[in-house]
This record gives structure tokens, C-alpha cells and sequence, in this order.
């Protein structure tokens, strides 16, 4: 799918770190110390959230290489990766793109796109893909992977996990101020947070956490939507692209390691819809269909 990094699974995890490291070195005293600073807490919040999206996004394909131990092609050494470099540098021309980094990686049939900016950006394709499609579907699914990072996914979700990240960093520590100041009520020796703030801080930044990718995934969804659309437009047509997801939709998807799986052409719906970062094939192939008439 696209370039969208908002690597989810990065991202808790850094969030988790920060929270957990401001709260247990008390750096957020200062909005707790004599009540809370609702204005100081949302500008902390911002800077914390927006802070580990971005710092995600920075990593996105350093971390997308190791994780899938992806090979980056320099110069091509056979017909097939030759094939790959053309094709990848007439839609990068195509769209208007620089050229990216190109990999192949070991796997079962997926792509994905990842990068911090249009300018810095990488399309891997997994050996299976290469071997298992005819060459207009691959076609369609690099096409898609193009279009993924010319219309600055990445930027987009980063950007939304930013928002969402403030919430998650704001309301898990008013909820621990409440829960604090509940369970020491009476109390009029202890100054600051207590251990209540604690263990209710950390516990609701992993609550809250999860629940915020429910949100990053409908924009995920909803960007897979737009991509598909931006191959057929390169590809000059939505066939290919028809062509290629009704290829996937029978045969097993490779799974991507989380934290870039939305970037992946074919993602699988997780135990809840909801949590799922790519529509089902059937309304993308439907989708395109209606673009066409």
C-alpha cells in the first residue's frame, strides 16, 4: 500500500517510551504540581505527539529494510531487477516523482512504498510478487506504490498520528490526575502526583494508544482508495490494477511486520475491521469498477 508510514506499530512503541519516561521521571510535574495546567498539558502533548510520529517518519525506511531485510538495488544484475528499475523510474517520471530507492525482499506476494518526503522515498517488491504476476499486474501494483508517494501518504498519516498522539498524551494524563487526586482525597500532606498518576498514566497511554490507531487505520483505508485509483492513472487504465487485486485476492498475502504493514499493497483484515489498515479487495476492485463507467 502507500508510503503512508505511519508506521503504527513504531509509533506505540515510541509513544510508550516517551509517556512512560515523562511520567516516571516526573518531567510532567510542571503542569501537575498545584492542579493541572490544561494549557501547559496540551502544548506538552503536542510536542510529545507530534514529536514521535514525526520521529517515526524519520525512521520509516531505515526501519522497513531491516525488518523485511530488503535488498537494495543499486545497479540492476539480471533482466528482472533491470525490468523493476525501468518500470519504477517511468512512473516515478510519469508522476512527476525523483527517483526512489528501489528493494526486493524474500516473501510471499506484497509491496509496499515508505520514505519521509516525496524526495526520500523507497518501493520494495517481494520476490514472490515478481514471480507469481504477469508483468502488467506487477506493473499495477509498483504503479500503486508510485502513486502512494506522490500523494504524500506518509506526510498525511504522519500528520494525523500527530493529532491523535496529542489526545492520546493529553487524556491519559488528565485521567491520571483524576484518579490520583480520587484516590488521595483527604490527603493534604502529599504534594504532586502519586503513584495512582502513575499506573493509570501508563495504563491509559496503551488503552488509549490502540484505540487511536482505529482512527489512523479509516485514513489508511481511505488512502489505499486513492492510490488504486493513482495506478489506474498511470497505468492508463483500471483493469491492470483490477487485474492485479483479484490476482491477490487468490493467493496468500505476505505478511509485512507491523510497523509497516500499512504500507503494504495487500493487507489482511486484522481480528477486527476496524484495526484493518487496507479495505477489503472486493471494494477496491468495486471501487475502480465505478471510477471506470
Amino acid at each position: 500500500m502507500k508510503r503512508i508510514m505511519l508506521l503504527i506499530g513504531t509509533n506505540l512503541a515510541i509513544m510508550l517510551v516517551l509517556g512512560i519516561v515523562t511520567t516516571l521521571t516526573g518531567a510532567n510535574r510542571f503542569f501537575t504540581g498545584a492542579g493541572l495546567d490544561l494549557g501547559k498539558l496540551l502544548l506538552f502533548a503536542a510536542i510529545m505527539g507530534f514529536g514521535g510520529s514525526f520521529l517515526s517518519l524519520w525512521m520509516s525506511k531505515t526501519i522497513a529494510k531491516w525488518s523485511t531485510g530488503a535488498r537494495v538495488i543499486d545497479a540492476p544484475n539480471d533482466a528482472t531487477e533491470l525490468w523493476l528499475f525501468e518500470t519504477v523510474r517511468r512512473f516515478s517520471e510519469k508522476a512527476g516523482l525523483p527517483m526512489p530507492e528501489i528493494a526486493i525482499y524474500e516473501g510471499e506476494p506484497n509491496a509496499f512504498a515508505t520514505g519521509a518526503s516525496r524526495n526520500n522515498s523507497l518501493v520494495a517488491v517481494s520476490t514472490g510478487l515478481l514471480q507469481t504476476m504477469t508483468r502488467q499486474e506487477a506493473e499495477a501494483v509498483i504503479a500503486h506504490e508510485v502513486a502512494h508517494v506522490a500523494n504524500g501518504d506518509m506526510v498525511t498519516l504522519t500528520l494525523i498520528q500527530g493529532v491523535v498522539n496529542t489526545f492520546v498524551f493529553f487524556l491519559a494524563r488528565v485521567a491520571g490526575f483524576l484518579v490520583d487526586s480520587f484516590l488521595r482525597r483527604g490527603d493534604r500532606e502529599s504534594s504532586g502526583p502519586g503513584i495512582g498518576y502513575t499506573i493509570t498514566v501508563i495504563v491509559c497511554d496503551i488503552v488509549f494508544g490502540i484505540l487511536a490507531s482505529v482512527v489512523v487505520m479509516y485514513f489508511s483505508r481511505q488512502r489505499e482508495f486513492r492510490a488504486d485509483a493513482g495506478a489506474a492513472q498511470l497505468m492508463g487504465s483500471p483493469e491492470p490494477m483490477m487485474a492485479a487485486l483479484r490476482r491477490l485476492g487468490g493467493m496468500a498475502a505476505g505478511e509485512l511486520p507491523q510497523n509497516i504493514a500499512t504500507a503494504g499493497i495487500n493487507g489482511r483484515p486484522g481480528w477486527m475491521e476496524l484495526f484493518s489498515s487496507h479495505p477489503p479487495l472486493e471494494e477496491r476492485i468495486a471501487a475502480l469498477a465505478d471510477a471506470r463507467r
